[in-house]
């Protein structure tokens, strides 16, 4: 599930390789396409997308999918920082050729703060699975797939067919509420998880609402839309994916191998990889306490089927099991 962000990241590290497999898992016949940055819909066919997620929600369709990769693939963002919390965000529309500042922080032009450090990055919604390695696109596919099956599974350890099954989690008593001048929490709303990377906390309800629609206020007034519409709940998972939040780096630029660790990041036993992206969406959790936690177990037993499936292997770290998690 994920966390509480205000533009944070995580990350996670391993001890066994990708490399083994399940020995039971069956090899999908997946054609190759001669066209490496082809569409969404040429990397993965409704045929293979049943047979990856054979027990899902009727919620979670094909078609859903593809629609939101591609509604997202016509976005970009630019996200600046003056010091780690002063915002600014400009969204690019790249179907109108539009561009509009969505966020920015009351003390943006603030002298004081123009002496801070300034950054910037640039998120390029259109990049997902969409590089020009038809295999790192096939890895990132598993990589998403893996850690959404985890979040939204409802059936036996080992199986590998419940995926995509929840729309919401099972306990919804927490209302997953924090403080947040940005992105407060509107009365009577509650932001537990939702959708195929499980969306929580009002901070990342108005962060990515900003993102996907110019607008915070879309998904922090009705969080439920998440559970109402299956484009805007990939859309969501999407988001999160692609997006740096804080100090940490994006799941998108791990697996995909643009994220390079320092030295004080191997310090703490970050390395690129799927393990670094289980740190990234729970690592307080499941990181750092050695390599019995069941939940990062199914997430890396995930990834590792669903490389086999692809015929791809990761020779990288995919457990967390000794990473120190995100501050």
């Amino acid at each position: 599930m994920m966390r509480q962000t205000c533009i944070k990241l995580s990350s996670v590290v391993l001890i066994c390789l990708c490399t083994c497999f399940q020995a039971n898992a069956s090899r999908l016949n997946i054609p190759v396409h001669s066209d490496a940055t082809g569409s969404f819909s040429s990397l993965l066919s409704p045929a293979v997308y049943n047979k990856l997620f054979p027990l899902r929600s009727k919620f979670y369709t094909y078609t859903s999918l593809v629609k939101a990769v591609q509604n997202l693939a016509q976005i970009k963002i630019q996200v600046e920082k003056r010091g780690p919390f002063i915002c600014k965000i400009t969204r690019f529309d790249k179907r109108t050729g539009k561009q509009a500042v969505v966020r920015q922080d009351k003390d943006w032009n603030e002298a004081w703060a123009q002496q801070k450090e300034y950054t910037s990055v640039t998120i390029d919604y259109g990049t997902f699975c969409n590089g020009t390695d038809r295999k790192i696109n096939q890895r990132e596919l598993a990589a998403f797939f893996a850690q959404a099956a985890h979040e939204t599974r409802d059936g036996q350890d080992g199986h590998f067919n419940d995926g995509l099954m929840l729309k919401r989690e099972l306990d919804t008593t927490n209302a997953y509420l924090a403080a947040n001048a940005i992105y407060p929490a509107v009365p009577g709303k509650r932001y537990y998880g939702r959708g195929p990377l499980q969306l929580s906390y009002n901070g990342n309800y108005g962060f990515a609402s900003d993102c996907i629609f110019g607008d915070k206020n879309k998904l922090l007034s009705d969080p439920d839309l998440l559970l109402k519409d299956p484009v805007i709940a990939f859309e969501s998972a999407i988001y999160f994916w692609m997006t740096p939040q804080g100090t940490k780096p994006s799941a998108h630029e791990v697996i995909i191998g643009k994220w390079r660790p320092s030295a004080a990041d191997l310090s703490k036993g970050w390395t690129a990889g799927f393990g670094m992206v289980t740190n990234i969406i729970n690592g307080a959790i499941e990181c750092n306490s050695g390599e019995a936690v069941a939940a990062m177990k199914n997430r890396t037993d995930y990834y590792q089927h669903y490389l086999q499936i692809f015929g791809l292997k990761d020779t990288r770290q995919c457990s967390c099991g000794s990473m120190q998690p995100f501050p």
